[in-house]
């Protein structure tokens, strides 16, 4: 991830990379998340936003695409000029890859936790308990499967066929995330009457053209022409749901990185690995 360096605008970054998507025929299954230090999940830039980043930022960008549908989701965390963090980096790392090795039709939900848990903790860190990987359906990014990241004794086995995001969260906070601010992402719930028309049209639009899956305020006003208090009037009516930033509890650094793969009897193809050269 060499566009992300010292100075540069995060949304020059994730403009860059939803350019990139689109160019190679995809569409956005969510807005491009970059998810700096202590937030774990859930910001995207705001339209016109200014911020860098900044020497020492320890950055998580998460990515998903999508093709009529089918979904792909994938994450890594780099940090800008330093490696003061290359232990939390590697720990989320290996326990993605510990996984990734260990998954096969028949493994229990809480089983593979605990491997994510085991990698995680043995490199001197924590996981975070309330972040999982999820099972993905056709335009729905979260589906029935909640993937943990420790052995929470779940007996639910993993099938043959399921498309699985594992996504192994590491900090070294106390390992948990609670709800901070605005992250600059929704999604459509549904339509209420008694909605002004003008905003009525806004969300029949995007229910039409997102499908259910999250999108962004700057989206929003490029595409459907509305503007940001228009989101906050549907978000108070039930229209839309607002994403909240998700924050470690304790400010520690977190790392991520996530895949997407297809469950075989015998192990698993990850769809999300880079196969050649850009």
């Amino acid at each position: 991830m060499k566009i992300i360096e010292e100075g540069v605008k995060y949304i020059e970054v994730v403009e860059a990379v939803e350019e990139l998507i689109r160019r190679r025929g995809a569409e956005l299954a969510f807005p491009v998340n970059v998810a700096v230090n202590s937030i774990a999940a859930h910001y995207t830039p705001a339209p016109g936003e200014k911020k860098r980043f900044q020497h020492g930022d320890l950055v998580k960008l998460d990515v998903g695409a999508h093709i009529d549908g089918c979904i792909g989701d994938t994450a890594a965390t780099v940090e800008v000029g330093t490696s003061s963090w290359s232990g939390l980096v590697e720990a989320s790392r290996q326990a993605l890859y510990r996984a990734i090795s260990f998954i096969k039709a028949g493994v229990s939900l809480g089983e593979l936790g605990g491997v994510v848990e085991r990698v995680i903790r043995s490199s001197g860190f924590q996981p975070i308990v309330n972040l999982t990987g999820h099972s993905i359906d056709v335009y729905k990014l979260h589906g029935g499967y909640s993937i943990p990241n420790y052995n929470n004794h779940n007996p639910l086995r993993v099938k043959e066929g399921l498309i699985l995001a594992i996504e192994p969260f590491a900090t070294n906070g106390g390992g948990t995330v609670a709800s901070g601010g605005n992250s600059n992402i929704y999604r459509y719930l549904k339509t209420k009457i008694g909605l002004k028309p003008e905003l009525q049209q806004m969300a029949r639009s995007v229910e039409r053209l997102r499908r259910g899956l999250p999108f962004s305020s700057r989206w929003f006003v490029k595409e459907i022409k509305g503007s940001v208090r228009d989101l906050r009037r549907m978000v108070s009516r039930g229209v839309l749901y607002s994403y909240p930033i998700l924050v470690e509890e304790k400010g520690g650094m977190v790392s991520q990185w996530e895949h997407t793969i297809y469950v075989k009897e015998n192990g698993v193809e990850v769809l999300t690995e880079r196969t050649g050269a850009d």
